[in-house]
This record gives C-alpha cells, sequence and structure tokens, in this order.
C-alpha cells in the first residue's frame, strides 16, 4: 500500500512537471491479530482500496498490526509519529485501545480517527480528546436503537453480559442510564474476557434471573460464545448482540445458532433491502461495487465501511488544511484537526456528519438501524429504528 501510493506520487509529479515535496502520511495500527482480528480485517480491506490522494495530496499509509492490544497499539503510534512522521493516525478497532493511544496523540498534537465505537473516545472534547474523533455512532444511539426494539417486542427484564474493558462498561453504563425509559429493568450482570474458551458459570446466572432478553456487550467473534452458550443451555428468551458484531467472521462462526438473533447495525450490512429513495443507497452502493470487485459478493462489514469514512473525512477536510500548513509541520496538523471540527453535512458509509467543537463523534440516530441474522445474512427488521 505504502509503495504503490508512493509510485502514484512520483507519476504524478510526472505528469504535472514538478516535484511533490511531500505526501500525507497517514499511520494506521488495528488489530490484524488477536480477539479482535475480524474487525481489523474488515477495515485493512477498505484501506486497501483508499484512492491514492486525498485533497489532491499523494497518500503514503503505513499500516501496523497492534495484536487486539493497547500496549501494541500504543507503542505503533509512538513508532508512527517518530519513525514515520504521520500527519494523522487511523485506528484502533476497539476501543481500549484507542483509550490507551489519547495521550500519546494529545501530546504531539496529531489528530486522530478512530475505528472504536466508545463515546469515551471523544468527551468531552478537552484536553487529549480535542485531537481524536471517530467514525462509530456513540454507544448511546447504538443502545437506543435496541431499547426501542425491546420495547415494540416486549421485552421488560434484561440480563446483560459483557466484556470486562471499557467496550463493555460503555455499553452498559449506556443501558442502565436508558433502559427504564423503555420499561426495561436489568436483572443480572455479568462479564466475561475476548479470551475466555467458556462462559458456562455466567450463563447458568442469566437463565437463574429468568429474563426475557440478554444482551451480549462485545465485539467481533468473541460476541459468539455467550449467544451460543445460552442457546445450548437451552434459554428462549431474545438474545442481542452490539454492533461490534456486525462482521461475516461472527455469522462464520456462530453459524446457524445465530438465527434468530438481533443487533444494531449500518446501513453497509443491508444497503440491498434500502429503498432506492434512502438518501445513503447510492452512496453505499458505489462502495460496495468498489469493496465486492477486490474481496467478492456480500463481503462488506461494517468496520470496511467506517474505515472508508475516515478517507472520506480526510479527502474532506485536507484542501482547508493545506491553506495554513504543509503536510509534515505542525501547523498542517492543527489545521487538519480544525477542518475535521469544522465539517458538515458530509454523507458517508456511517451516515451523516456533523462535528463541532463539542461533538467529535458527529453521527445522529440515522447511523443505526435494526436487523435480525436469518440464514448467515443481516436482515433489517421492524420494531426499532429503522
Amino acid at each position: 500500500m505504502k509503495l504503490k501510493n508512493l509510485l502514484a506520487a512520483v507519476c504524478l509529479a510526472g505528469l504535472t512537471g514538478t516535484v511533490f515535496a511531500q505526501t500525507l502520511k497517514i499511520g494506521v495500527t488495528i488489530p490484524k491479530t488477536g480477539p479482535a482480528a475480524s474487525l481489523g480485517a474488515g477495515a485493512a480491506n477498505s484501506i486497501s482500496i483508499w484512492p491514492e490522494t486525498a485533497g489532491g495530496v499523494p497518500l503514503e499509509i503505513t499500516i501496523l498490526d497492534d495484536a487486539s492490544d493497547p500496549t501494541g497499539a500504543v507503542a505503533n503510534v509512538h513508532k508512527l509519529l517518530s519513525q514515520n512522521n504521520a500527519d494523522v493516525i487511523v485506528g484502533s478497532s476497539i476501543t481500549p485501545s484507542t483509550l490507551a493511544m489519547l495521550d500519546v496523540v494529545g501530546a504531539k498534537q496529531v489528530p486522530l480517527i478512530s475505528l472504536a465505537s466508545s463515546t469515551r473516545i471523544v468527551d468531552p472534547v478537552e484536553g487529549s480528546r480535542k485531537w481524536a474523533f471517530k467514525v462509530v455512532a456513540n454507544d448511546s444511539i447504538w443502545v437506543g436503537s435496541v431499547l426501542e426494539h425491546m420495547q415494540a417486542n416486549g421485552v421488560k427484564t434484561l440480563g446483560f453480559i459483557g466484556f470486562s474493558d471499557a467496550l463493555g462498561e460503555s455499553w452498559l453504563t449506556e443501558l442502565q442510564r436508558e433502559a427504564s425509559n423503555h420499561g426495561v429493568s436489568i436483572e443480572a450482570i455479568e462479564r466475561f474476557n475476548p479470551r475466555d474458551t467458556s462462559v458456562n458459570a455466567q450463563v447458568v446466572k442469566l437463565l437463574a434471573a429468568k429474563v426475557d432478553a440478554v444482551l451480549v456487550g462485545s465485539s467481533g467473534t468473541p460476541s459468539v460464545l455467550p449467544a451460543l452458550t445460552l442457546r445450548n443451555r437451552g434459554y428462549k428468551g431474545k438474545i442481542y448482540l452490539t454492533s461490534g458484531a456486525g462482521n461475516h467472521d461472527v455469522l462464520r462462526v456462530g453459524g446457524a445458532a445465530l438465527n434468530g438473533v438481533f443487533l444494531p447495525v449500518g446501513r453497509a450490512l443491508i444497503w440491498k433491502d434500502l429503498p432506492d429513495s434512502d438518501p445513503f443507497k447510492k452512496g453505499l452502493s458505489e462502495f460496495a461495487q468498489k469493496y465486492e470487485a477486490k474481496f467478492g459478493e456480500n463481503s462488506i462489514d461494517l468496520f470496511a465501511a467506517q474505515a472508508y469514512d475516515a478517507y472520506t473525512l480526510l479527502d474532506k477536510a485536507v484542501p482547508s488544511a493545506l491553506t495554513q500548513g504543509k503536510p509534515g509541520t505542525s501547523e498542517f496538523r492543527e489545521a487538519l484537526r480544525d477542518a475535521l471540527e469544522n465539517l458538515k453535512d458530509v454523507y458517508a458509509n456511517a451516515g451523516v456528519y456533523n462535528f463541532s467543537p463539542t461533538d467529535h463523534s458527529g453521527l445522529d440516530k440515522r447511523a443505526s438501524v435494526m436487523a435480525e441474522i436469518k440464514n448467515g445474512k443481516f436482515v433489517p427488521v421492524a420494531g426499532g429504528r429503522h
């Protein structure tokens, strides 16, 4: 990827008769291995089909594997900034890693575009978070979609089993804040780790609570373990996953046992089922054709779509930043941060971005729709936001 874009820069220089003084250096840290590898795979695929330039400036992209580990993510960011002189960092795909990266990018005053979901990444917009943006809707939006579906489908009592990390805590916090407003009472709370191979003890407690539904507050393929354990132990209530489970590896690992499971997803996963009047369908169709031409039919996942949005935002912001400085300078990086913060009405794969000095997520309720897993596919459902 790095070599391809550098060659493009050289070719462009030859065509124009000038030599580019610099390229826009983008440093990426994502989980290509470890428990969150299924999230990083979609992001890596998406980045491989980014255009050669953003805002007219050739790109030089370096991608490092953080192995789903916050320590690895921090080490990668240090390397990308000190050795590669990156003008912007993209990543990571999971909340704990991104949170660990904040102090580094804040100290170096380099913009960060996160591919993770937690509101804590960008809120409050102060200190290091002034340099952080993200392309994933806040957990409150996903949770709201789930609770609306629960309310519409008669769910009164809820059990929760989530990661024992920042992602699990964020989902639980949002559920506790909003559940009662939808007539839902949280009766049992359990935790597990992404690398766990059994959750039998936790599921026994959830079954004893006799709840109407269970929400698995996790991401990627580890989300399958609690759902399968519930099914194998005879649980008959509704099972919900988070938006972080919206990828094909989850469907592959879970198989037929996931039929009937609900989750909030972005429109990218159900774009073929959208009516032609949907304002996002045209753009999603264009992205899908480009992505599937390289990776196969029905290969798109939420993480691929969101990673492409990182490019869209940079493409919109770079021209403004160039008026204040050249890539590789502190003036450019600060101007790029300011330009991102002032982007308005940017239609992209995840939704419509409207950033501000107090909102570095920028997405609203249009980012989330409810889906049901049926025969290895995500199918949009009524009841809840859609």
